[in-house]
């Protein structure tokens, strides 16, 4: 019912992405590595939460906090990634309006929801590494309990205005998206009426989410290293970096790309236009596989988690 009153109100029935303009006759040959990508995302994030299950020297807030990313990393690349391939492969360029604004709620949900899980666990760090004897009466099932109320309440009521004001919009005639997915700015910009008050909260629920967040972390790492700096033993400081390294690598990345993302798309008329496509996909593919290989790799207890759960296997089998 709501979905044909939604539809109803649109003058136009369906948008139509063509994903990447300019390479057209061969961007089917793209699907390869993007499959690849995204059974690495699915097996590595599955590889992580099944861990942190199964053993208990891993239930702790810290390893919630990775479990959390790891099932919002697999909600945005199952979200998108899928239909991407289906443009790619099948030609399956048509999307109803309900799916497109529902895409679009879940990738800018989701998306904040990553950055502000990033937020928590910087906070999770600082206290840590700044705070050590408190760290145990701050930090614990309570603690996340609470971060993932926070997580999901303040992204998902926040983002929520978005898709509402884009389908509010009127699309009188244009329904080619240039654009894999249903983004907020490549689907609004389509609108044939006044847009300005979706742009302008597009705008700032953008930057008063993800600015706020970046700016919060970027604070909490200046303290880590003001207190690092002063440890007078080696040791110590070697082992106060690496228990924040793996984190900082995936924010970096996380922020860069988001950061290059925003920059090409306001260059469109000055770049090819597969270039903030490509890293739009990038996006929404690339975190989902780095961050569990990351942390495996440089996490010593989830390491001896993942092979005590192969060699069992292989007991098993």
């Amino acid at each position: 019912m709501l979905a044909s009153n939604i539809t109803s109100s649109f003058q136009i029935p369906h948008f139509v992405l063509i994903c990447f303009p300019s390479i057209q006759d061969w961007q089917h040959w793209l699907s390869i590595p993007l499959v690849l990508l995204l059974l690495l995302a699915v097996v590595a994030n599955f590889t992580i939460l099944t861990v942190i299950r199964r053993e208990n020297s891993l239930h702790e807030p810290m390893y919630y906090l990775l479990s959390i990313l790891a099932v919002i990393d697999l909600v945005l690349c199952l979200t998108t990634i899928p239909k991407m391939l289906g443009i790619l492969c099948f030609n399956m360029k048509i999307m109803n309006l309900p799916s497109c604004f529902l895409q679009m709620y879940i990738m800018n949900s989701f998306i904040a929801m990553e950055s502000c899980t990033f937020l928590v666990m910087a906070y999770d760090r600082y206290t840590a590494i700044c705070n050590p004897l408190m760290y145990p009466c701050v930090i614990n099932n309570g603690f996340v309990l609470k971060a993932f109320v926070f997580i999901i309440l303040r992204n998902s009521t926040l983002l929520l205005p978005v898709p509402v004001l884009a389908a509010r919009l009127q699309y009188c005639s244009r329904n080619v998206v240039g654009h894999c997915f249903c983004t907020s700015a490549a689907t609004t910009a389509l609108a044939c009426g006044d847009r300005t008050i979706s742009a302008i909260y597009q705008l700032a629920i953008g930057f008063g989410l993800l600015g706020s967040d970046l700016i919060l972390i970027s604070l909490s790492y200046c303290m880590i290293l003001r207190v690092v700096l002063k440890i007078q033993t080696e040791g110590a400081i070697v082992k106060a970096f690496s228990t924040c390294t793996s984190h900082v690598i995936l924010i970096l990345f996380f922020y860069t790309v988001l950061l290059v993302l925003i920059f090409t798309t306001k260059l469109e008329n000055v770049i090819l236009p597969d270039i903030p496509i490509f890293l739009n996909s990038l996006h929404f593919l690339v975190p989902p596989v780095l961050n569990p290989v990351v942390y495996g790799v440089r996490t010593k207890e989830i390491k001896q988690g993942i092979k005590k759960m192969i060699r069992n296997r292989n007991i098993n089998s």
